[in-house]
């Protein structure tokens, strides 16, 4: 028996289950959290992978956080091998990439200038690795590093030119120095004068992370904010 006025169960099931299966179709979700986070590589040496550092202290941890804190859903991975060489980045970097990130970082050179290897090299290296991860369609942005001043005027011209060069030859983001702000400050590096604290970390995240949003902004769509959370950058 229908009652007047009345809708079925099972009319009424359906009327609510299609709004719903057309939202699912759509790719609707409830907020930004429920969205497939951007999953951004950093891809570099010790400073990146956390040499000395506890858990939670790590350049890639720390920046995850500072992102979701601003409302980016983004996946930070750990790409960092510690004593690695621009050599060796490009030794790993296919298997690096599996699965394949949205955007990615690349921080390496460290190494290189440390133990004096040929500028050129270097540069033949991240031109590999930047040339790689544009055919892979992964936006990427450079971090640079500067020569140690103690291997000569000649020397240090030739590495610190590496990194705007590369700039000049592929369409990457660029940030100058990924330890602005950091290098020679006792009090923001471990005992080894090399390697930031905690506290060096958080240094760099807050100085790089205005390039960083830059970077995942690329990914529009894939990178939501959370309703009410300003940007920044």
């Amino acid at each position: 028996m229908i009652v007047p006025g009345h809708i079925p169960v099972r009319h009424a099931f359906a009327r609510w289950l299609a709004p719903v299966c057309v939202a699912l179709a759509l790719g609707v979700s409830g907020g930004a959290s429920a969205e497939r986070p951007v999953r951004l590589l950093a891809f570099g040496d010790s400073l990146v992978h956390g040499y000395g550092l506890s858990a939670g202290a790590t350049f890639p941890e720390q920046l995850e956080a500072a992102l979701r804190e601003r409302g980016f859903a983004v996946e930070v991975i750990n790409g960092g091998n510690s004593g690695d060489t621009t050599a060796a980045g490009r030794a790993r970097l296919a298997w690096s990439l599996s699965p394949l990130p949205d955007v990615a970082l690349v921080e390496l050179g460290a190494n290189d200038g440390l133990r004096g290897l040929e500028p050129a090299a270097t540069y033949d290296n991240l031109d590999a690795i930047l040339r790689h991860l544009a055919a892979e369609g992964v936006p990427a942005l450079l971090a640079g590093m500067r020569a140690p001043r103690n291997l000569g005027a000649d020397y240090t011209a030739e590495f610190d030119a590496v990194f705007p060069r590369l700039v000049t030859a592929h369409e990457v983001g660029y940030y100058p120095f990924f330890l602005d702000g950091v290098a020679r400050r006792p009090e923001l590096n471990q005992a080894d004068g090399i390697h930031p604290n905690k506290a060096g970390v958080a240094v760099i995240v807050e100085r790089i992370l205005p390039s960083i949003i830059r970077l995942i902004e690329t990914q529009a769509g894939n990178a939501p904010r959370a309703e009410g959370v300003p940007g920044n950058g």
